[in-house]
């Protein structure tokens, strides 16, 4: 097998003597605009989709990700009236969260380099069904931290996150298909001048920090944070990574050994979109193929993330 999908579910111990519940840190649905958006030719999926798919694998909530920043892609035909078409996608997965509300959790979107990105924040945060969190995607809106504009962007958005008490979720690897850069040094730049600006709020950094692939980018990226949280840097200190991400025969246990030094009591479970191939059960089935401890194993899958504990009054 050449590569392996590495997904962490986290489980929530609603108390010590009760089962325990499968968490899905990293899932998306994907409207009737935005599906084929990202997937030509395809639908999209639906809220009353996706849970039959999560009961197969046994998963209990699912934080649901709106994809409405995908609207907003700069190397994608441009949407008509793209900023109403943003709220409604938002507005969409919003009202898809509501059906199930003991299920799923649903986080905003936007494309922070977008003139109403802070707009459309405080808004998402006077939805109940939107202000847990807020994704954001540096690949998919080509975001580039090595640009003074953009970075300036970028910590307003964050300001208005912690501002609103909504914890983020970065895709913070720069875009792919552009070969822009990302390693160590664009995780010093999100170490050091955005985590400064969310004191308040829990940040996630999806795929262990990478793309998706545990490559020399991820590696770089990933070791830049497993040593500030060694040395105690603060600005780290409510930092978590979800661990949606594949790795070869070769780097698996390199990224054992990352998930080690950053802690397993950081990582959460993803799956990312429920395409087939990547059901939920599919993604479950083959994190236990990736070579951690039963110990490490159990300690992983009884995490919850801070946002998912009783929302407080705001």
């Amino acid at each position: 097998m050449a590569t392996m999908r590495l997904v962490a579910p986290v489980l929530l111990a609603v108390a010590a003597s009760a089962p325990a519940q499968i968490i899905d840190y990293h899932q998306h649905l994907y409207s009737p605009v935005a599906g084929p958006i990202s997937v030509a030719g395809w639908k999209g999926v639906t809220a009353d989709e996706l849970i039959p798919l999560m009961d197969e694998a046994h998963i209990s909530r699912a934080v649901v990700l709106s994809t409405a920043y995908s609207l907003a892609n700069p190397h994608k035909a441009p949407v008509p009236n793209e900023r109403e078409a943003v709220r409604n996608d938002n507005d969409w997965t919003s009202t898809q969260v509501a059906k199930y509300p003991d299920r799923l959790t649903g986080f905003c979107s936007v494309n922070p380099l977008k003139p109403y990105a802070v707009e459309e924040i405080n808004r998402c945060a006077k939805d109940p069904n939107l202000r847990t969190g807020l994704k954001l995607h540096f690949g998919n809106s080509d975001v580039d931290v090595d640009n003074p504009a953009h970075l300036a962007q970028l910590k307003q958005v964050f300001r208005a996150a912690n501002r609103n008490r909504m914890a983020i979720l970065a895709h913070a690897h720069a875009n792919v298909n552009f070969k822009r850069p990302y390693g160590s040094r664009e995780a010093r730049v999100f170490l050091e001048q955005l985590l400064p600006e969310t004191p308040d709020i829990t940040v996630v950094l999806a795929h262990m920090a990478g793309a998706g692939d545990f490559d020399e980018s991820a590696q770089q990226a990933s070791a830049v944070y497993a040593e500030a949280i060694a040395r105690n840097d603060p600005r780290v200190r409510k930092l978590y990574f979800d661990a949606c991400i594949s790795a070869s025969a070769t780097e698996a246990p390199l990224l054992a050994q990352r998930i080690r030094e950053i802690g397993v009591s950081r990582i959460l479970y993803g799956s990312d979109a429920p395409l087939k191939g990547n059901f939920p059960a599919d993604a479950l089935a083959r994190w236990h193929e990736f070579p951690l401890t039963a110990e490490e194993f159990a300690s992983i899958e009884r995490n919850v993330a801070p946002f998912l504990q009783p929302i407080q009054p705001r």
